[in-house]
């Protein structure tokens, strides 16, 4: 080979063992997750239902009131639909749904349905502000309610205009609130199946993810004792605990946050309160209660969205935040904040692969030690374990076939867990020159024929 095919060569051969080595620790880190979520799940199998019947939520009965946030920003696609099933579904529960809109959103204030459960909230800046902005607004109406009313509610409980609601919902809430200060129910997004495959396999990757992360991640975060971040829907907090945080900060949501939700779960947990993800049937036999929504059906918007994620869970939230708790909280904001760093292996991973391939092509591949062909064989290893557990959550929640999809749908989905990465640090780099946040939402919508409840 030649001076030039030698450097290649030299440069691939490196680029590879870079990407090996990321992968294969954090396939160890994974793995470990793994082993404690199979741990608890048998320890309470045969230690827990063995001696006690599995609870569901018909056996939850709660009678607090319970304030419902739903940040609205050109959402009149959705909006109306969203709050009539929400009334349909939550009856005559103790609940008082507060709309955050805009001025300059007409629109949006036209599709909120005038009725005696909904309040409408409208934030004294043009839009958009940031969604902790509008939050506060609302939770400033909700003050003056309480003050006008003589009495407070128990729980707030946050939504977004596009989910579809459980009729569970707020009788878990009220039940589970005076107990605990944050309360998590697990999200499960729709997937697109009216606007053909590729919208399909798009929105898919988020049904992937929330199988796994829900199913299991925060699971495990309870488990070691670390917070259970907010995911900014189907979550409910106790009306003492945010009113403590807003004491302490000015208000109960930050506005300078771009990801205030899950800000707001860690700092439930640093000012001493206890988070509690639940994942109950609604009746014995029955379906997980859960938040459903459509999530993104186009690379473009889910870029964005999870853009959006990254800059402020993986960048933003590591100066704003730091490094608090034990050994657990520091593991689990480790693993929430190496989004950026994993988009880089996976990076290096493709591009040295296909070099590898080009390489081998033409004879001048790069040598590897059995060592090195060691670490790639855990490698290999740890990356169809990894597919098969994802595969298994995929199917206790979407079925046989969607868990077999989910294998080929991780290129997918890694493909804009790169692209998201870029456009965090662009986004992350014009914040920390002073750029105005704004509210970086996507379009939504809402299902024409509701999931089973």
């Amino acid at each position: 080979m030649g001076l030039a095919e030698t450097i290649a060569a030299g440069a691939v051969h490196e680029l590879a063992l870079f990407a090996a080595v990321g992968i294969a620790l954090g396939g160890i880190d994974d793995l470990l997750v793994d082993l404690i979520w199979v741990a608890r799940t048998l320890w309470r199998r045969f230690f827990i239902y063995s001696r006690h019947a599995r609870a569901n939520a018909a056996d939850l009965t709660g009678m607090g009131r319970v304030a419902i946030f739903v940040p609205a920003w050109q959402e009149a696609g959705v909006i109306g639909a969203m709050l009539k099933t929400a009334q349909a579904r939550w009856a005559d529960s103790g609940y008082r749904i507060y709309v955050g809109c805009y001025p300059n959103d007409s629109e949006t204030r036209a599709a909120i349905p005038d009725a005696p459960h909904i309040r409408l909230v409208i934030n004294p800046c043009p839009g958009p502000t940031t969604k902790g902005d509008n939050l506060n607004a609302m939770w400033r109406a909700m003050l003056a309610d309480e003050t006008a009313e003589g009495r407070t509610f128990d729980a707030v409980a946050l939504h977004d205009a596009e989910d579809v609601v459980h009729p569970a919902e707020i009788g878990i809430f009220g039940a589970l609130c005076p107990r605990f200060d944050l309360v998590q129910l697990p999200v499960l997004p729709l997937i697109e199946k009216e606007r053909g495959i590729w919208a399909q396999t798009v929105s898919a990757t988020y049904a992937d993810e929330f199988a796994e992360s829900h199913g299991k991640m925060l699971t495990v975060r309870e488990a070691v004792g670390a917070a259970v971040p907010s995911a900014g829907v189907g979550c409910c907090m106790s009306r003492n605990m945010l009113g403590r945080i807003a004491d302490r900060f000015g208000t109960p949501f930050d506005e300078g946050s771009v990801t205030e939700d899950y800000e707001l779960g860690l700092r439930v947990a640093e000012m001493g309160g206890q988070g509690i993800f639940v994942r109950l049937p609604g009746k014995a036999g029955g379906a997980a209660v859960a938040v459903r929504a459509h999530f993104p059906d186009t690379i473009e918007a889910a870029v964005r969205q999870k853009a959006r994620w990254q800059t402020g869970i993986a960048l933003s939230g590591w100066n704003r935040l730091g490094w608090r708790g034990g050994w657990a909280e520091y593991w689990m904001r480790f693993r929430d904040r190496r989004a950026i760093l994993a988009a880089l292996i996976l990076l290096c991973a493709y591009v040295s692969g296909a070099a590898l391939l080009a390489l081998r092509a033409t004879g001048r591949a790069p040598h590897f030690s059995d060592a090195e062909l060691s670490l790639f064989t855990l490698c290999t290893a740890l990356m169809a374990w990894r597919l098969a557990v994802r595969a298994a959550f995929v199917r206790h929640t979407y079925g046989w076939a969607e868990a077999a999809a989910s294998i080929p749908r991780t290129l997918i989905g890694n493909f804009i867990a790169m692209a998201a990465a870029r456009r965090a640090l662009i986004s992350y780099l014009g914040i920390a020159r002073g750029a105005p946040l704004v509210w970086d939402k996507t379009d939504h919508d809402f299902p024409r024929t509701l999931p089973a409840e």
